[in-house]
C-alpha cells in the first residue's frame, strides 16, 4: 500500500531566484532570517538533510557533507509559473504551471468592480488598497461596525479579500458575500482568491478569528490530484488546499485552525489505511509571521513543525514516502510584508527513500507531481519531470 505525504510549510524559501529583483525580492531568504533568530532549532529537518541543499549549504550553520551524512534525500525547486502567490505555487506543484501572473490591484479595485459588488451584497466599502489586514481591521474596523460597511482590500498578491467584524456580518454571510466576490472576480478581474476574513473583538483589540475561507480560481486543467483520483487513488487535503484547488481533484478534506492542527489531522490520515496522497498546508508561517516581520515568531514555529517531525516519520509505512515543501518565500527580515519570489526546499523520506539522495536544483515545482504520479504508475498531461529514480 503506497501513500504519499506532501506537507508545504507556507513560504518557507530558501533563497532569492535569479529574477527576484524583476519582483521587487531582491536579497530575500526566508530560511536563513529565521535561522539566525536564537528561537530556531531544526535537528531533525538537518538530519535528513537541509543543510545540504543547494544554496542551503553554503551558509546554514550546521552544514551536512558527504553523500552519506543524510537520512534523506533532498532537493532545491525553481518557480516557472509567473507570480509568487499560493494558488500559483501550489498549482504549480500539482503540475500546471501558470504562463500568465494573475492581475494584481496596487491602485485598489476598479469602481466598475466595487459598484457590482455593493449592488449584489447591498453594503458599502471601506479601504480598497493594498493593505495589511491586521493594520485594516485595526484602522477601519470601529467604522465597519457602526456602517456595516464591509472592509475590502487587496495586497502585493492576486487577492481579494474582505474582513467583517464577527457580529456584524455572521460568518455565513461573510462567506455568501465572498461567493459572490468570486463570480464577479473574473476574467480581468480573476484575482487568484477571494478571502473572507472574519474578526473579533472591540476597538484597540480587534483580532482575526480562524474562520477564515479561502475561494479559488478553479484550475484550468487537471492537476496531480485529478489523475490520482481517475486512477482509483485517494486524495486527502489538510488546511487551506481544497481552497486553493477549489475542490477540484479532492477526495476528502479537512479544514484546520493553524498549524498545530493541521499536523495533528496529518497524523489522524497517517493512522489511516489509504492508497494514495494526503496533501498538508501549514499556513501559520506565511498568515502570522511571514506577513508580519516577525523573524522570532517565525523561527518558532520552523521548531515546532521539527519538533513534531519525529511523530509524522515514525508513522510513515514501508512504502509511504514523506514529502516536505514550500509554495513561495516570505521573508521577515525585510522591510516588505509580502511574499517573496524564492527557491523551495524538498526534503524527502520514508522505507523507499534512499538516504544521501540528492536531485539537485529542479527547473519547476511541478517535478514534485510528475514524481508522485510516477511513484504510483501513472501518467498524465501535467508539467515537470519525475526524478523517482533519483531518490529511491
Amino acid at each position: 500500500m503506497k501513500r504519499v505525504f506532501l506537507i508545504v510549510l507556507d513560504s518557507v524559501g530558501i533563497g532569492e531566484m535569479p529574477d527576484a529583483k524583476d519582483y521587487g525580492d531582491g536579497g530575500s531568504n526566508t530560511l536563513r532570517a529565521c535561522a539566525k533568530s536564537s528561537r530556531y532549532s531544526m535537528p531533525n529537518l538537518e538530519r535528513l538533510g537541509l543543510g545540504a541543499i543547494d544554496g542551503v549549504r553554503d551558509w546554514y550553520p550546521k552544514p551536512v557533507g558527504g553523500a552519506a551524512g543524510y537520512a534523506g534525500a533532498v532537493g532545491r525547486l525553481k518557480e516557472a509559473s509567473r507570480g509568487k502567490d499560493t494558488t500559483t505555487g501550489h498549482w504549480e506543484i500539482a503540475g500546471l504551471v501558470s504562463e500568465t501572473p494573475m492581475p494584481l490591484f496596487p491602485e485598489g479595485f476598479p469602481r466598475e468592480l466595487l459598484d457590482e459588488f455593493e449592488k449584489r451584497t447591498g453594503r458599502g466599502i471601506l479601504c480598497n488598497r493594498p493593505y495589511s489586514g491586521t493594520d485594516a481591521i485595526r484602522d477601519f474596523g470601529e467604522e465597519h461596525m457602526r456602517t456595516g460597511a464591509l472592509i475590502v482590500y487587496t495586497s502585493a498578491d492576486s487577492v481579494f479579500q474582505v474582513a467583517a467584524h464577527e457580529s456584524v456580518v455572521p460568518v455565513e454571510e461573510l462567506y455568501r458575500i465572498c461567493e459572490t466576490a468570486r463570480e464577479l472576480c473574473v476574467g480581468k478581474f480573476g484575482v487568484g482568491r477571494v478571502i473572507a476574513r472574519p474578526f473579533e473583538g472591540e476597538p484597540g483589540s480587534f483580532k482575526r478569528t480562524a474562520r477564515r475561507h479561502d475561494f479559488s480560481l478553479l484550475p484550468p486543467k487537471d492537476t496531480m490530484l485529478d489523475i490520482l483520483l481517475a486512477g482509483g487513488k485517494e486524495v486527502l487535503a489538510v488546511g487551506k488546499i481544497n481552497d486553493i484547488f477549489a475542490g477540484k481533484g479532492i477526495g476528502e478534506f479537512v479544514r484546520t485552525s493553524g498549524n498545530a492542527d493541521g499536523i495533528d489531522r496529518t497524523v489522524e490520515y497517517m493512522k489511516r489505511d489509504f492508497e494514495g496522497l494526503c496533501f498538508t498546508n501549514l499556513v501559520d508561517y506565511d498568515m502570522l509571521y511571514g506577513h508580519r516581520n516577525d523573524v522570532d515568531g517565525y523561527a518558532e514555529a520552523l521548531t515546532y513543525f521539527d519538533g513534531r517531525l519525529p511523530e509524522l516519520l515514525a508513522l510513515l509505512g514501508e512504502e509511504d514516502i514523506l514529502m516536505i515543501t514550500a509554495d513561495h518565500g516570505c521573508d521577515p527580515s525585510t522591510p516588505s510584508t509580502d511574499h517573496s519570489r524564492e527557491y523551495v526546499p524538498l526534503v524527502m523520506a520514508g522505507g523507499p527513500v534512499r538516504a544521501g539522495a540528492g536531485i539537485g536544483t529542479r527547473d519547476t515545482f511541478a517535478d514534485i507531481g510528475a514524481t508522485i504520479l510516477d511513484y504510483f504508475g501513472l501518467r498524465g498531461g501535467i508539467s515537470g519531470e519525475s526524478f523517482l529514480k533519483e531518490i529511491l
